[in-house]
């Protein structure tokens, strides 16, 4: 599907707890002061535990300043729609313009139905809501005269419209089977689906039915703006969506706005410091993706004598000359191999510094294959340098939970005066805030990087063979260090049973963490420096 062209947004999704309103309403100040565009607000009013969302986005609006609010979605069967489009017109009058329509059909029906909302078929509810947006419409126009709408679930007849909103809201339908994706087509400026409930790779065929509902309705199918609900950690290894550091959240929301022509990214999180890390990391990487692949679309498609220039290109290509150092370690024969990485990349390979803690050798470092030149003078589009990027940016989380293994190895040995008390210390010991004690945090870290190698050695690997076979040297080589790595694995799950069981002390585990240091170090150099190029030509999957 096509990027949309739409300009990119950014926002929140809030949950009305009633327990701490003064949270909510100061997540919403931080919204805003990260600099993100949109607070939007869940709306269930069955839900005692909830405030009242219209309420709350009232107190939201008069915090803020220049925020847009909307609700996520508003339950139309329990919000009459004369009143609803009362109500979204007087906000936005309140607070200059910044009051958009989130809108649903109603889910829960049951317990909506036990507060007093009519019972619909699904059938019946995508009609009403058909009649809802016209009666809402009409009434944000009040100099079109008395809203007439004659329906079979709501009717208006002659009733005076108005007020009129400072700025004609965008309605965004939330919606997900085809009769309603079609509504949202021909009739809606937006659809806000939750990757909840719509994962990414379920998007193309919606948006296709939104497309064809739109054109079969006279309208240009850019008219919807896409918008999408979305939530995950970035504690991940990276391999799942959103699960994974910022910068594998922000290759893969770049890669749905211009492919899947997603253009605004709403995170459904209460917890700040996730906020501060999405606005922060996030969004302008993601910002900056997007814009480097519209510059370059635009370059591929314009007249020869309309084409932007490469200064327009900005960061996605490198102006320097190319680096014709070597990247090998420190070490003699350590990653030797090419002498460059392609200019136009712009992935930088973490290299090997040659350092060594464990004097047990698994492998030779001096008879690992090179793989293929980058083609000289070949241009990366953002999509595929965020591609390179992407194993960098794994690799990296690898890295750091490594680190994070050494540490809490330390920890024990500092406070251990025998095995017992290590074992003591076992049971206490917390890392970062979190109860994790040596033992589980080694045993969830061995099984990231398992999966991790699974994950090449099973789907990665065999893409890269098929589209490059002068790769196959490399790959096999990569493929039998997993296996090595993998013993060390699982050498370190029997150093930590030891230790426990007060077979040996701590420098057991030690030795074995620093053997696994070495191995897993050298390998995701070597990795990086013959794999970040022709991820970024062939791709991951």
């Amino acid at each position: 599907m096509p990027d949309y062209g739409h300009d990119l947004l950014f926002g929140t999704f809030l949950t009305p707890s009633a327990a701490d309103p003064q949270r909510i309403l100061a997540l919403a100040q931080l919204t805003e002061d990260a600099g993100l565009d949109l607070v939007t607000v869940q709306d269930h009013p069955y839900q005692p535990a909830f405030l009242d969302t219209w309420t709350l986005l009232a107190a939201i609006a008069t915090r803020t300043n220049a925020v847009r609010v909307a609700p996520n979605v508003a339950n139309l069967p329990l919000r009459l729609p004369a009143v609803l489009a009362k109500s979204v017109a007087s906000l936005d009058l309140i607070s200059g313009g910044r009051v958009e329509l989130g809108l649903g059909a109603g889910a829960f029906g049951e317990a909506a139905v036990a507060m007093g909302a009519p019972k619909r078929t699904p059938g019946q509810s995508v009609t009403a809501l058909d009649e809802a947006l016209q009666i809402i419409r009409a009434f944000w126009r009040p100099d079109g005269g008395p809203a007439r709408v004659d329906g079979e679930y709501y009717r208006v007849w002659g009733a005076k419209p108005g007020p009129a909103p400072a700025h004609e809201p965008g309605i965004w339908l939330g919606s997900y089977k085809a009769r309603m994706l079609r509504l949202t087509g021909a009739h809606a400026d937006g659809w806000l689906p939750s990757s909840f409930y719509a994962a990414p790779e379920t998007l193309a065929e919606m948006n296709k039915i939104i497309d064809d509902a739109a054109s079969e309705a006279g309208r240009d199918p850019a008219q919807v703006r896409r918008l999408y609900n979305i939530g995950g950690t970035f504690m991940g290894p990276g391999a799942e969506f959103l699960q994974g550091p910022p910068g594998v959240w922000a290759e893969q929301l770049a890669e749905l706005a211009v492919v899947d022509g997603m253009s605004a990214f709403i995170l459904a999180s209460d917890d700040a410091d996730t906020i501060r890390q999405f606005a922060a990391e996030v969004v302008p990487a993601v910002r900056e993706l997007v814009q480097q692949e519209r510059v370059r679309h635009e370059r591929r498609h314009a007249p020869d004598d309309q084409a932007p220039d490469d200064q327009a290109i900005g960061a996605a290509e490198s102006s320097g000359e190319p680096d014709t150092s070597s990247r090998a370690g420190a070490g003699p024969g350590r990653d030797a191999g090419r002498g460059s990485v392609a200019p136009a990349l712009g992935v930088t390979p973490t290299p090997d510094d040659g350092t060594r803690l464990s004097q047990e050798r698994p492998w030779s470092e001096d008879d690992r294959p090179v793989g293929p030149e980058p083609e000289a003078g070949r241009t990366y589009t953002a999509h595929e340098q965020a591609s390179g990027q992407h194993l960098v940016d794994v690799h990296d989380h690898l890295r750091s939970e490594l680190q994070r293994l050494r540490e809490l190895v330390d920890q024990v040995e500092a406070g251990s005066m025998d095995a017992g008390t290590a074992r003591s210390q076992l049971n206490t010991m917390t890392m970062r805030q979190n109860n994790w004690t040596l033992g589980t945090f080694c045993e969830s870290y061995c099984r990231v990087v398992t999966h991790h190698h699974m994950l090449e050695d099973q789907a990665v690997f065999p893409r890269l063979r098929h589209g490059d076979a002068r790769l196959a040297p490399v790959l096999d080589r990569l493929q039998e260090e997993h296996v090595v790595i993998h013993g060390i694995v699982e050498r370190v799950d029997r150093a930590l049973v030891g230790l426990v069981r007060g077979d040996h002390g701590i420098e057991e585990v030690r030795s074995v963490v620093d053997l696994l240091t070495d191995t897993l170090l050298s390998h995701l150099s070597y990795e990086e420096r013959e794999l970040v190029e022709p991820l970024a030509r062939l791709g991951f999957w």
